[in-house]
């Protein structure tokens, strides 16, 4: 196995080289930012209560999105149903589904003429307003309930069943073996899972476009958009970015030390015995069956309204969508090239963790802020909305490059200590070292993460509206013009036709990596 000592390939070299890059593309808008921002820092009223929103919106979001999701994770781990695989992958949807797909599904489900609505008032009670600080709220629960979920539902199946054995031989039942077993799992877990959804929360974009607005319920990303197509004052904008970049990176940092922390329940050497089923089953039951309509509800309204209006939509929106799809394929061709020499150059570079964690960058900046950044950048050098759809591929790219180093390091890792011995007495170097023995231990990994980033950047509506053509809408931004003409139809049968490609190309790539594995 090579180590240090043994000089760099060509592909680390490269990597190196493309780490580099990363950190260059990631790190200058934030520079011109800081600089544009020094000239005229001084925001408006509106703008503290865009950043008090913000920060009181993600807080109601975080919270509930907690305290369902630890009910649903608790309730299964515990109970064994028809279905259990699929729901459990359901709760993964709507981490690669469109925003604006979603919520044109919220609107149409909870909405004022939705089906909940219709349904409550034959019995006389009426929804809150969708638009709003409640729409808002109830999209991000939407969106963040099921990774809050899946985040507690991992630690609670990883409960080392020694642990288990030794509660049944005590007699621990009910809230004693929750305070003494489960507990420990629900303290380490949830305040990293509520950072993590405060921040997704914090740079969340479409859903404040669609239902917030207003004086009352501007985010600061919405703010920054504002400030941009609307007055073009290019100083408040940046410095609006400024303080959502200190506080994405603040809370990402906190967030990563909360991550380190364990559940102090150690490891076990099986995990064939079940958690204690006995009691709440009525209780786990209601809570699993009302979390799946939630989730599958929305979905199901997009599906119903949107078939009757596939084949009728405007020639527009299969440019765009046509558009959006080879986006959406660049961008992970461009985030898979940078993820594979990078992630060599990771395994031989000394302080290999500051680097990773240097990548993870992407994750905390919001997409606008370095739209933002980059427009500041190019603007001075040629006219910045001839390069958008370029600008939109590099930030996709980037955002999606964290999620592709997770799923392809710990492959490389796994392959260099099974593989490295055999090819070297084989004698494979170079390209043939790579092509027989690391690369066929790398297509599942590949696969996901390339079907990850499809999505994403299908879905993606972030750099491409602040500051693109009337010629260069994406299916997401072309999507927000049809709502903005009221022609809801055409925008619902353009939501299923995003919802089918975005999904559709999760599931083939996917799909492609498995069956090559």
């Amino acid at each position: 196995m090579a180590n240090r000592t043994q000089p760099l390939s060509a592909l680390v070299w490269v990597g190196t080289g493309a780490l580099a890059l990363v950190l260059t593309v990631t790190l200058a808008p934030l520079v011109a930012i800081a600089v544009t921002a020094d000239d005229g820092f001084k925001l408006r009223a509106a703008d503290w209560a865009a950043i008090r929103f913000t920060l009181l919106q993600a807080f109601l979001s975080a919270s509930l999105s907690l305290a369902i999701a630890i009910p649903l994770a608790r309730a299964v781990a515990r109970r064994r149903f028809i279905g259990r695989g699929i729901f459990i992958s359901l709760m993964g949807a709507p981490f690669i589904l469109p925003v604006i797909v979603a919520v044109i599904g919220l609107i149409a489900s909870y909405g004022h003429n939705g089906w909940l609505a219709r349904a409550l008032q034959v019995i006389g009670l009426d929804l809150p307003e969708i638009y709003g600080l409640h729409g808002v709220v109830l999209a991000h629960v939407f969106f963040n309930l099921p990774l809050a979920a899946r985040l507690i539902l991992q630690e609670w199946q990883a409960i080392p069943q020694e642990r288990i054995r030794l509660a049944q031989s005590l007699g621990l039942k009910g809230g004693a073996f929750f305070r003494h077993i489960e507990w420990p799992i629900v303290r380490s877990t949830a305040p990293g899972a509520f950072v993590v959804i405060f921040l997704l929360c914090c740079s969340s974009f479409a859903v404040a476009l669609i239902l917030g607005g207003g004086p009352r319920a501007t985010t600061i990303e919405l703010a920054i958009y504002q400030a941009f197509r609307f007055d073009f004052d290019l100083g408040r904008a940046a410095s609006l970015a400024a303080v959502q970049a200190l506080l994405c990176l603040g809370l990402g940092a906190f967030a990563l030390r909360l991550s380190a922390r364990g559940t102090g329940l150690g490891t076990g050497l099986d995990r064939t015995l079940a958690l204690p089923t006995e009691g709440r089953a009525f209780v786990d039951t209601l809570v699993i069956v009302a979390a799946g309509v939630f989730l599958a509800l929305p979905l199901a309204r997009i599906v119903i309204l949107g078939l009757p209006n596939l084949t009728e939509l405007p020639t527009a929106v299969w440019i765009a969508a046509l558009r959006s799809l080879i986006m959406a394929l660049s961008a992970t061709a461009l985030s898979i090239a940078m993820a594979l020499p990078i992630a060599f150059a990771l395994l031989r570079l000394r302080r290999a963790a500051m680097f990773e964690a240097l990548c993870l960058l992407a994750l905390v900046i919001s997409p606008l802020a370095l739209g933002t950044g980059w427009f500041l950048i190019l603007r001075p050098l040629t006219n910045p909305i001839t390069w958008a759809l370029p600008v939109t591929i590099c930030v996709n790219a980037l955002m999606a490059l964290p999620f592709v180093l997770r799923a392809v390091l710990p492959a490389l890792r796994e392959a260099e200590a099974s593989q490295a011995r055999l090819a070297t007495a084989l004698g494979l170097v170079g390209w043939h070292r790579f092509r027989h023995a690391i690369l066929p231990r790398l297509v599942r990994p590949l696969g996901f993460a390339a079907g990850l980033c499809a999505a994403l950047s299908m879905g993606d509506l972030g750099v491409i509206a602040l500051f693109a053509a009337p010629d260069q809408a994406t299916l997401p931004l072309e999507m927000l013009r049809l709502m903005g003409a009221y022609r809801m139809a055409d925008a619902q049968g353009a939501a299923l036709l995003l919802l089918i490609l975005s999904l559709g190309l999760f599931w083939i790539f996917d799909r492609g990596g498995r069956y090559h594995a």
